[in-house]
């Protein structure tokens, strides 16, 4: 049997990880400035985590959501301190595709409504629901998920209210956009969006699969503009590679029995790999270093000449060449063994891990200027 080929791969194979570095089985070390898209939040292979996963199955490693899991219990609370929503509740779930589902399931049955207000140039997953929602050409899905979907062009109040009415549901939006290459939302664009819905009595739901979990500076990208959305959707760093998802869900909307539903979603190995990235951020103090590494990267970025329009907040971070540096992120990788990530055309996206050091930022800004002269 073959894999299904929907992948386009490099021919690296990594077999060790540490921190923000990679070695594949020749021996060639690499450093990583994408972390899997988002997903290595406190480090490759860190100590604690490792331990945490390992405490966990020597112990019982997995039952279904019918008996009482106090990891899950424990997760919820130390998430909703740390987030600054300790008055939500807790979904737990497998992916970034799911949590989006089961949000927009939410505002569905809060409502009574079907339609549905995404943004242009959006990615929120791969599941029917999800893929209803995301703005791609080339991924079409043959269900709707029961949604009427309207997409509307980012930072545009007056298409938004054209498309806003009392069918609305939801309203989806990511706290950064990440798959087109780095699109931000102006804070005052979603403090607009905040009020429109609550006089709509349609629910905000806010992406931050990719911009959450301290990638910005603050643990959510939407809290800079100071607002707080009724669902807030979650995943990649949330297990720092384990596969887990999460809807935060304002404590104003009540739960009953089978409105939501997963198998493996919160198991045990998943709670405890969740509270162990949380126990890291917290003790290594992961969302300054994010705050304080992301500023040095950008100023050493901005004195490049050829980059071009550079964007981002934290260690979340886009930038353009010109068109004659197509081949930039194929030469960082094969010439210099530093991975980044690409979006088509000439842009560089950079999500390396929160712990990342100015040691290893200097790194790349060297070999970034060696293929830019």
């Amino acid at each position: 049997m073959k894999l299904f080929d929907v992948y386009p791969l490099f021919n690296i194979n990594p077999v060790k990880g540490e921190g923000s570095w990679l070695w594949d089985d020749k021996g060639t070390k690499y450093l990583d400035l994408y972390g899997g898209h988002a997903v290595i939040s406190i480090g490759h292979s860190h100590p604690h985590y490792i331990k945490s996963l390992t405490d966990q199955l020597s112990n019982i490693s997995f039952y279904s959501n019918s008996v009482r899991n106090p990891s899950q219990e424990n997760l919820a609370e130390r998430l909703g301190q740390f987030s600054g929503y300790p008055d939500y509740q807790l979904f737990l779930c497998n992916s970034g595709a799911e949590a989006n589902e089961n949000a927009l399931k939410v505002a569905s049955f809060v409502t009574g409504r079907k339609k549905v207000i995404a943004f242009k140039k959006a990615f929120h997953g791969r599941t029917s629901g999800a893929v209803a929602v995301t703005d791609n050409p080339k991924i079409v899905s043959p269900f709707n998920a029961g949604h009427d979907v309207v997409f509307v062009p980012m930072n545009d109040e007056d298409a938004f209210l054209d498309a806003l009415d009392n069918d609305v549901a939801a309203v989806i939006i990511e706290g950064i956009q990440g798959v087109g290459g780095i699109q931000l939302p102006e804070d005052s664009f979603l403090q607009f969006l905040e009020r429109e819905c609550q006089k709509n009595n349609s629910l905000l739901i806010l992406d931050e699969i990719q911009s959450g979990y301290g990638r910005t500076g603050k643990f959510f990208a939407h809290q800079y503009a100071g607002i707080k959305p009724p669902l807030i959707t979650m995943a990649k760093g949330m297990g720092n590679g384990f596969p887990v998802g999460g809807v935060l869900i304002h404590g104003d909307i009540k739960p009953w029995s089978g409105m939501l539903g997963t198998t493996f979603g919160g198991n045990y190995l998943a709670a405890a790999a969740c509270l162990a990235v949380l126990e890291v951020m917290e003790k290594e103090n992961l969302l300054a270093n994010a705050t304080q590494m992301g500023a040095y990267l950008m100023a050493e970025l901005i004195a490049v000449e050829k980059v071009q329009r550079l964007r981002g907040r934290g260690l979340i971070i886009g930038f353009d060449l010109p068109e004659a540096d197509k081949d930039v992120r194929n030469n960082l990788l094969f010439k210099h063994h530093i991975f980044v990530g690409e979006a088509k055309p000439n842009t560089i996206r950079l999500l390396p891990s929160l712990a990342l050091s100015k040691n290893e930022i200097d790194i790349f800004i060297s070999a970034l200027k060696k293929e830019l002269p």
